[in-house]
């Protein structure tokens, strides 16, 4: 069951001020729509012709809106089976055909597809409860998924600390809003 509150605007490009419904679950904390336009606003000189990954996709708010701001191509990863139906269907309803969802988790299809194609931009908003930030961005440098010049956005409740990102990623920007503390960095692999 969906409600008004399980939806999110996409906020530019071809699908401007579409709604996107997502299953009411705990576990979706979309990326509010004041933090994906300084996202996008920090980012759109990259995302025409853009490989993104959106690695704990959830709603899909962040690959969808690269979608609809020209994106080449995005894949979304997402755990949870019926979360994952539900992007997919979305995906579809929007003709989004340049998206593949992927029913895995993180970590694992990470490991799993090492030698595909290089991503440009990759977006990291895991359960914000969770200890997969660090896992996962470790596991990103050592897989050869990532471009030399891959943007890294990354998202989460508390700041990021050095620990939980690898040493050839430099920090570009960062910002604070409300509870959510947010971050791009470049690869420079």
């Amino acid at each position: 069951m969906t409600n008004q509150s399980n939806t999110i605007r996409i906020i530019a490009g071809t699908h401007r001020s579409r709604k996107v419904a997502f299953p009411d679950k705990a576990q979706i904390r979309p990326t509010g729509d004041r933090i994906r336009e300084t996202l996008f606003n920090w980012i759109q000189q990259e995302v025409a012709g853009a490989l993104c990954l959106d690695l704990f996709a959830g709603s899909g708010a962040l690959g969808i809106e690269a979608l609809s701001r020209s994106a080449g191509q995005a894949i979304f990863v997402e755990t949870d089976p019926i979360i994952a139906a539900a992007l997919s269907n979305n995906l579809k309803e929007l003709q989004l055909d340049n998206s593949m969802v992927y029913q895995q988790d993180a970590q694992q299809w990470i490991e799993s597809n090492s030698g595909s194609d290089k991503f440009n931009i990759v977006f990291l908003d895991p359960p914000f409860d969770s200890e997969l930030l660090g896992k996962v961005t470790i596991a990103l440098e050592r897989s050869s998924i990532l471009a030399n010049q891959c943007l890294i956005y990354v998202e989460q409740a508390a700041p990021v600390s050095s620990d939980q990102i690898p040493s050839t990623w430099k920090l570009i920007k960062e910002k604070k809003a409300g509870n959510v503390f947010f971050y791009l960095y470049i690869r420079n692999g």
